[in-house]
């Protein structure tokens, strides 16, 4: 089995490693067995694998029931200006991606809360007014602490149980929460489909459908991938092969830095693709490192650790890149519903094929739940008091391949946030470094697992804005803001037990490099 040739031209230096790749998955009828829902393409043992591959079924599944869906959420914003996603990681990125990407469809204007930095918050609230928004907890396990925090806070404000709706897992004890103060409605989702991978199901089609956003053209666009991926499909004309193939070979040959660049109207997708790769590949000391949000540069600030996914929209620099001899590919990603379908879909089958490749499980996420432990044990000792390193002692110890991710506890609305990322690409050109931005406590849910897991060539840079006003949390004897802080040190107090490179800066020292 062989990529088709113009695919190979694009990838340079990758392309014979790509097709030798291809045909080892094309030997194993990798792309038969992942349709067939086998979870011997990864491990033997069914744990965390046989019942996470519901997400290929569930888009028909959505798609044939979507009248009664949209009926039921048409109900819900009645007399709603606004709707409000509470949740974390996969419950909450993929609505971002249409809050940012699908602004103005005609519904309730979208947003999502997934920080809990009491100066976000706040200005996330300032312009909700509570009796005109809907608040829309989402969690797969129905106990994850942010979620359940921003919902009594939210339950504090407002107290009407018909501007409140849950999507969950069958029996969590937050759909059970929601029968018991009478919540207008409780979306059950399919509950053998991981976070990460749960786009195309309730977690990310009932946002659309309260917001106004063309569902049935965002599952089409997922149905036309799972036929353009289909075993039926010629494997040098299958997307999904081809992207494994290239990640794969990216990780093989140590170009593990995949930078996405998709269409400039699509951006937010960076966001949903950095933790389905980080979170599915990064671990067992390997895995495919996602870059996302990077402005493309000119060829020399790279080094010879990289691989580019672009869309056809980015057409000079890319070309700029192949020229240089960086592996370049060629990835649709643009920015109508369809479009977007289509791209969940491949990268989904992508990622898991490109996990079999390189001979890791795609499903389960090891190196996470010791950050929350930390958590725990910081909000146990009333706090934890953090040393800040000066950033020029911390930037001394990247070498060449490396991976710069700076860890932000701040507001993402704020200014700071902006400078954080132009400071990130002043050092991506000074140190010649795949640089990653990262909010907290959203990358905890997204690339923690591979900051801990993942590749080892890597130096955690983490900085934490001061609490300026705290927001109780009702139920709590803490507030957001200790509750940030807490996420702060259990998350650099987890890094630096496992004997990864990181430091806490200063904001100042940080932000003053854009």
């Amino acid at each position: 089995m062989t990529l088709a040739p113009d695919v190979l031209d694009r990838l340079g230096p990758l392309g014979s490693l790509a097709t030798d790749i291809a045909r080892e998955l094309g030997e194993r009828r990798a792309i038969r067995r992942l349709h067939d829902l086998d979870h011997t393409l990864w491990r033997e043992d069914p744990t965390e694998l046989a019942d996470r591959l519901g997400w290929i079924p569930v888009v028909a599944e959505v798609r044939a029931d979507l009248g009664d869906l949209r009926r039921r959420c048409a109900r819900l914003v009645d007399g709603v200006d606004h709707v409000l996603v509470m949740g974390m990681g996969g419950s909450s990125l993929f609505p971002e991606v249409l809050a940012q990407t699908l602004a103005g469809a005609g519904g309730p204007e979208l947003h999502v809360l997934d920080t809990t930095d009491p100066a976000a918050i706040a200005r996330i609230a300032a312009g909700l007014p509570p009796e005109r928004t809907l608040h829309l907890a989402s969690s797969k396990s129905g106990s994850t602490i942010e979620t359940r925090s921003h919902l009594e806070w939210a339950w504090a404000r407002s107290g009407d149980p018909a501007r409140f709706a849950v999507v969950t897992d069958p029996g969590s004890d937050l759909g059970a929460l929601a029968r018991e103060r009478g919540f207008a409605e409780v979306f059950e989702n399919r509950p053998d489909i991981g976070g990460r991978y749960s786009a195309l199901s309730l977690f990310g089609i009932v946002p659309a459908l309260l917001a106004g956003v063309d569902a049935e053209a965002l599952l089409d666009g997922g149905l036309d991938a799972l036929d353009a991926c289909s075993p039926d499909v010629p494997p040098e004309a299958n997307p999904a092969i081809a992207l494994a193939a290239a990640l794969a070979a990216g990780v093989r040959a140590g170009r593990d830095k995949a930078t996405l660049a998709p269409h400039p109207r699509a951006s937010a997708l960076g966001l949903w693709w950095e933790q389905l790769v980080a979170e599915s590949l990064g671990k067992d000391g390997t895995g495919v490192v996602p870059i996302v949000g990077d402005p493309l540069g000119p060829p020399d600030v790279y080094g010879d650790d990289r691989l580019f996914l672009v869309d056809p929209d980015h057409s000079t620099p890319a070309a700029s890149l192949r020229a240089a001899g960086h592996p370049v590919l060629e990835l649709r990603a643009g920015p109508d519903p369809r479009a977007l379908g289509w791209f969940v879909v491949v990268t989904e089958l992508a990622t898991a094929l490109t996990g079999a490749a390189i001979g890791v499980q795609p499903f389960d996420q090891p190196d996470v739940a010791a950050a929350k432990a930390a958590t725990n044990e910081v909000l146990a000792q009333g706090g934890a008091s953090v040393d800040e390193t000066p950033l020029v002692d911390a930037l001394a110890q990247l070498e060449p391949g490396d991976h710069l991710a700076i860890q932000a506890f701040v507001d993402p609305g704020s200014p700071a946030a902006a400078a954080l990322q132009a400071a990130r690409v002043a050092l991506r050109d000074q140190h010649r470094v795949a640089t990653s931005l990262g909010f907290g406590p959203r990358f905890l849910h997204s690339t923690g697992q591979l900051h801990k897991g993942g590749p080892r060539a890597i130096v955690c840079v983490q900085v934490v804005a001061p609490i300026s006003a705290e927001i109780p949390i009702p139920g709590r004897d803490f507030g957001f803001g200790h509750l940030e802080h807490a996420q702060a040190a259990g998350d650099l107090r987890t890094l630096l037990a496992r004997g990864i490179r990181a430091a806490r800066v200063p904001l100042s020292e940080l932000a003053g490099e854009a």
